[in-house]
């Protein structure tokens, strides 16, 4: 299988390359989002990447947009990318790309919580709260919470870390009626995708999900959505509550890095070849799992 660490369009304008997508112009109104095989850890880009990531990534939010294109319109437009770029360059593109709507991205990310896991369970020993949330004494690790949470968190720049805001902050940034839409908006689609998902034998613990605005104001799902980049996936028949369950995402890196003397700041460190082939494994895992198909390559 190719790789793709970075792309090299020059038939369009480059826009910008983030942790994982790099994005390009499509005249003034749509973007080319090239997902590649990075993997950023800690919120730091490693510098191997996993081959065939980015079109498990890809692929797998395409599933999900259109499952859940019935709740929130999303950026997709529906034109090719083969078709935007020039002949040279439609291997970069192929299996990996969309060509969305250019929108006005809302610059708080939108998290939403069905288990108590990660840096919410570091929250509720600390306080009791997850985001300044009161939930009931004596939960246990990964336990289920009695209703999701929305927790959202302001979008850092590249390389530094989203920090979590309460509601209330969120309401002052973009507005009251707003937030309350995104709040709404994000805890259907999380309910949504978490029933579905437990049909195929799956927990999603948590996510998080990006907005944008178009010409009209209209609110629209952005980005990547219900990736195993985004979301803690658990596979549901070795589930406990009490302990960190496996993942079906790039676990083997954290876990692999946690074993370091490594600062967590660039420059990563190197990584080996088994952990790279685990972490591939899990990611085409999990496509399969949720969607019942093999990543079309």
């Amino acid at each position: 299988m190719n790789s793709l660490y970075q792309t090299s369009i020059k038939s369009l304008p480059l826009l910008g390359h983030g942790k994982v997508r790099d994005n390009y112009a499509v005249g003034d109104d749509k973007i080319l989002i090239v997902t590649t095989d990075r993997l950023s850890a800690f919120d730091v880009v490693m510098n191997e990447p996993i081959p065939g990531k980015g079109m498990v990534l890809n692929q797998m939010s395409d599933f999900w947009f259109e499952k859940l294109g019935h709740i929130v319109p999303n950026h997709l437009t529906g034109v090719a990318p083969e078709s935007v770029v020039a002949a040279d360059e439609v291997e970069q593109v192929k299996g990996r790309a969309v060509v969305a709507k250019r929108l006005k991205p809302i610059m708080v990310e939108a998290v939403v919580r069905g288990y108590i896991i990660g840096s919410g369970w570091k929250d509720y020993q600390d306080t009791g709260s997850i985001c300044g949330i009161k939930l009931p004494a004596g939960l246990q690790q990964a336990e289920k919470l009695p209703e999701p949470l929305f927790t959202p968190a302001a979008k850092a720049d590249l390389g530094e870390h989203d920090e979590n805001i309460s509601f209330a902050d969120m309401e002052s940034r973009i507005g009251a009626e707003l937030a309350a839409k995104m709040r709404d908006v994000s805890i259907a689609l999380y309910k949504a995708a978490a029933d579905y998902a437990a049909t195929r034998g799956i927990i999603i613990a948590d996510t998080k999900f990006e907005f944008g605005l178009d010409e009209n104001g209209v609110m629209h799902l952005m980005d990547e959505v219900l990736t195993a980049d985004s979301s803690r996936f658990w596979p549901a028949d070795s589930y406990k509550p009490g302990m960190s369950p496996p993942s079906f995402d790039k676990q083997f890196v954290r876990d692999y890095l946690e074993t370091l003397t490594w600062g967590k700041t660039a420059p990563a460190p190197a990584l080996p070849a088994d952990v790279i082939d685990k972490t591939q494994a899990k990611y085409f895992e999990a496509i399969e799992r949720l969607t019942g198909q093999k990543l079309k390559a």
